[in-house]
């Protein structure tokens, strides 16, 4: 993984890829690529990535830190987009959770 940023290309392939059936969880990744879309690497698109694989619940789950990554999930490039999606703005998405 690089610290490279994403080329526009990249960034809206990964923003159509991270594309949710919940709600709540396109709520969190919509306000990430809005914060830090031009910010992104190729680091934070490995994370990212993986955290699509999961199940809808499993991936909230870890938005609203009712878990936290393990096994295969417990990687530096994941917890940095995991920090990044957490640090939403005081008072928005106060209705999930």
């Amino acid at each position: 993984m690089t610290n490279t940023l994403l080329d526009e290309r990249e960034r809206n392939l990964l923003q159509w890829r991270s594309r949710r059936g919940l709600v709540e969880n396109d709520i969190f990744i919509g306000q990430f690529f809005a914060t830090y879309g031009d910010q992104l690497t190729h680091r934070h698109a490995a994370g990212l990535s993986a955290l699509m694989d999961l199940a809808d619940n499993d991936l909230l789950d870890l938005f609203l830190h009712r878990k936290e990554p393990e096994g295969a999930l417990d990687t530096e490039e994941i917890k940095e987009v995991l920090e990044l999606v957490r640090k939403r703005q005081p008072g928005s998405l106060s209705h999930v959770g």
